[in-house]
């Protein structure tokens, strides 16, 4: 009975991060479009290339990259991205990105792990700002750091089934280029000994969402008065952000283990209120 006791006794919140995969795995199934609808005009919210062949959506940072080598506002990829970004921010992050269940799965393999400085993040806005705006705004689609070139969910999903593809049809090997295999090795070797790099320090649809987080309607709340500087949040936590900031630090990507700890919860800016009627009528 005891178990059954902690587990009623837990915040709904961490009961739900216990399922977390599943529900990240269900809505891979939703972005590998299982009925071939191949709705390529409609901009997803997550990081998944829409030269996979099995992509539903469109791409938000390759849309970015691509209007903007055209010198075109791609008001569709913005307009996902902001209203996302302002409802939930980096909840997508942590619930949804089926590039992010990948570096998770990675990071179950056993094996020692090690923290990044968090400053690392910032990384993030070098890529959005350099790789998928300025570099195909001035050099074009052909440059070789253009964001798709060198993109590590692009060669996982798009290049790999198309070299396989090729090779089997009788095409011989056509390889991604020299950066983007560098980059894709990179990535998943370190993914095996920390959580989420890519995530963490190089994803610019990260960094969207990581600001989107500041001002989004749902966010996880610190609750000082509740502190008793037992640091279990820090310690729940794979990231390692400062407690009296879990509701806006830049690495969070929202799993919500952090909400075990009765300091951290999630919260909206719609909190319901008792009128002073119906708080009299429960008082003795």
């Amino acid at each position: 009975m005891a178990p059954m006791a902690k587990q009623n006794m837990m915040p709904l919140s961490a009961r739900l991060a216990r399922w977390r995969v599943w529900v990240q795995g269900a809505f891979l199934l939703v972005w590998l479009d299982p009925l071939a609808l191949r709705m390529h005009t409609v901009c997803s919210p997550v990081f998944h290339c829409y030269s996979c062949p099995l992509a539903l959506f469109a791409c938000p940072i390759g849309v970015l990259a691509n209007f903007s080598a055209l010198h075109l506002v791609p008001f569709v990829a913005l307009g996902t991205l902001l209203v996302i970004g302002v409802l939930v921010g980096s909840f997508i992050c942590g619930w949804v990105c089926p590039f992010g269940l990948f570096q998770d799965l990675m990071g179950r393999i056993p094996t020692p792990k090690f923290e990044l400085p968090s400053r690392l993040g910032y990384g993030r806005y070098l890529v959005l700002v350099a790789l998928v705006l300025a570099i195909p705004y001035f050099f074009g689609e052909e440059h070789p750091l253009f964001f798709c070139r060198v993109c590590p969910a692009g060669a996982l999903e798009a290049a790999l089934p198309h070299m396989a593809g090729t090779a089997i049809a009788g095409g011989g090997l056509v390889w991604p280029s020299a950066a983007k295999m560098i980059v894709s090795g990179v990535v998943l070797g370190v993914a095996f000994f920390t959580w989420r790099p890519w995530c963490r320090v190089l994803c610019p649809l990260g960094a969207v969402y990581a600001l989107g987080s500041r001002v989004s309607f749902v966010f996880l709340k610190f609750h000082p008065e509740r502190c008793n500087d037992c640091d279990l949040c820090r310690r729940l936590c794979r990231y390692h952000g400062p407690a009296e900031r879990r509701g806006d630090d830049m690495n969070c990507i929202r799993c919500l283990d952090c909400t075990r700890c009765n300091a951290v919860t999630v919260s909206h800016v719609f909190p319901l209120q008792r009128s002073d009627a119906a708080g009299a009528a429960t008082e003795p």
